[in-house]
């Protein structure tokens, strides 16, 4: 079974979610002290017992928890954002319940779905002491990315695909150009929804740069970050990934593996043209296709 790759909220689209939620809680809120009057109104001890047990209650159903926002469908819905849907986490720090990419020194990489490729897994145990450097060979030019030592698990997947040939010949499926400024990649079918068939844990994400926007605490990911796109669940990184042209700031749940060092230009270009805003306004295929011919992989 295909995954669906969560695509990224834009900024608007995370405005409106917060927006809802606090009209959400008010309701229930005007529901609970209603409610409470009410009770009020029959005697001073059962309104206590009722108001104790209705706490508990709201408690139960999580009225007093924070809500999580959702990831887009991405950057980052892998169609990340990234589903650059790359909406997040409020915090720019990993979730205390996510768990380690690596184990006792293996990466941990879970099968799910249907392949968009047939591949191999990864080697479990990666080469933390090597350097990696990432030529992406496309159409409109050359793209070169220095791959992040600090994400080994992350580098390890994304060197095995890329050796396997599964990158070559496939295009950049996603570009979102208000709000966030992402372009998305790395799914065979094209379509978003496509993965290697296996999925890995999140890593990297204490490195990001906490800011704030419109109250809430996000991520910076400068231009030229590359970062994984994921299915909207946390640590459910697949294949696709997102490039990073213009500074953006996204929900801490994409993690960051590279940095371009040069074709940061020809992404720029490719976003300056536009999409078709088959998702929305400013979201779509971009309308100059960009064709990824190869991915070379460099290891010193």
């Amino acid at each position: 079974m295909s995954r669906r790759i969560a695509r990224v909220a834009t900024k608007r689209e995370r405005q409106r979610q917060l927006a809802r939620q606090a009209h959400e809680r008010r309701m229930q809120r005007r529901t609970q002290q209603a409610r409470r009057a009410r009770q009020w109104s029959v005697s001073i001890i059962v309104a206590v017992l009722v108001v104790g047990v209705g706490v508990g209650a709201s408690a139960i159903a999580g009225v007093f928890s924070s809500t999580p926002a959702s990831a887009s469908k991405p950057a980052a819905s892998n169609t990340t954002s990234p589903s650059v849907t790359p909406s997040a986490s409020a915090s720019a720090t990993p979730s205390p319940t996510s768990t380690a990419a690596m184990v006792d020194g293996k990466c941990v990489y879970t099968k799910s779905g249907t392949a968009a490729r047939k591949v191999s897994l990864p080697p479990a145990k990666p080469d933390t002491s090597a350097t990696y450097t990432a030529k992406f060979t496309t159409n409109r030019g050359v793209i070169r990315i220095k791959l992040a030592s600090a994400a080994p698990c992350t580098v390890n997947s994304f060197v095995s695909l890329a050796d396997q040939a599964y990158f070559n010949n496939t295009h950049c499926h996603r570009l979102v150009t208000t709000g966030i400024y992402v372009l998305q990649c790395g799914d065979p079918t094209g379509t978003g929804d496509g993965g290697p068939g296996y999925v890995f844990n999140s890593e990297n994400l204490s490195s990001l740069k906490q800011v704030t926007v419109s109250g809430q605490k996000e991520a910076l990911y400068p231009a030229g970050s590359v970062a994984m796109a994921n299915t909207g669940q946390p640590d459910s990184n697949g294949s696709q990934f997102f490039f990073v042209y213009k500074n953006t700031d996204l929900p801490a749940s994409y993690t960051p593996f590279g940095t371009i060092t040069s074709g940061l230009s020809i992404i720029q270009k490719v976003a300056k043209a536009g999409s078709d805003n088959s998702n929305g306004t400013g979201d779509g295929h971009p309308k100059e296709k960009v064709q990824i011919d190869s991915v070379t992989i460099t290891k010193t």
